[in-house]
């Protein structure tokens, strides 16, 4: 999408995939971070409750820089919640449980919009026997469901990165020890700029695709979609 601003190949027909992409953007980064918010409570920290994070209210979590990003570029972040490790039984396991329960949520969520793509497919009539308004209505209900699978599994893959302050640090570095831990943790910021540079520049577009389309084929082949979309 940024590709096409940039090139000025953004042409009108873009502008409906273009609203779509809103609403899907605002449920996987507030599903996302309500996750944490919850799996922290139950683990024993009422610290997002208790900021009033604990909500599917997408303006308690968004982040206007981070939704941005994800509109133009597939990845982005929400405003992340407040957890206090100290609350927990075990600080480092509660932090890996915790952090994993957002991108668990974005690869639930694209499961699900699969099956209501595959929903969609059986029910559907022939095209032949349809309406031009049912055919175009059919077309961009397939085209949100699969838009909505395949920009959650890319939050869910892109938050699974081992960098700060991705989630994929939160878990990998609960196994580390504490002296090590606090000293990568240091430098958190500037690896967070960076990883907007490397966003921004294209950088990881390559390898996130590979893991992205991966993840998703296996979903289609299971659900048997791949039978409609090959």
């Amino acid at each position: 999408m940024l590709l096409n601003l940039l090139s000025g190949g953004f042409s009108a027909e873009d502008i409906p995939l273009l609203l779509l992409r809103i609403p899907i953007i605002l449920i996987a980064l507030t599903v996302h971070e309500t996750a944490h918010g919850w799996v922290a409570l139950w683990m024993g920290d009422t610290t997002a409750r208790d900021s009033g994070r604990l909500s599917l209210n997408p303006l308690r979590h968004l982040d206007p820089f981070g939704a941005l990003a994800m509109l133009l570029v597939g990845f982005g972040w929400a405003k992340p919640v407040p957890i206090d490790t100290r609350r927990f039984k075990n600080p480092k396991a509660g932090m890996a449980i915790s952090a994993l329960a957002g991108p668990l949520s974005n690869v639930l969520l694209s499961f699900f919009g699969l099956v209501c793509m595959r929903i969609v497919y059986f029910i559907l009539p022939p095209a032949s026997t349809m309406s031009k308004f049912a055919f175009y209505l059919a077309h961009y209900t397939l085209i949100f469901f699969y838009m909505f699978a395949a920009m959650n599994i890319s939050l869910a893959i892109f938050n699974f990165l081992p960098m700060p302050p991705l989630d994929g640090s939160r878990i990998l570095f609960s196994f580390l020890p504490n002296r090590l831990y606090f000293g990568v943790m240091k430098y958190e910021r500037y690896i967070a700029a960076l990883i907007m540079i490397l966003l921004f520049v294209g950088v990881l577009d390559k390898p996130m695709s590979c893991l992205i389309n991966g993840a998703l084929g296996g979903m289609e082949r299971l659900l048997g979609l791949d039978k409609f979309l090959s």
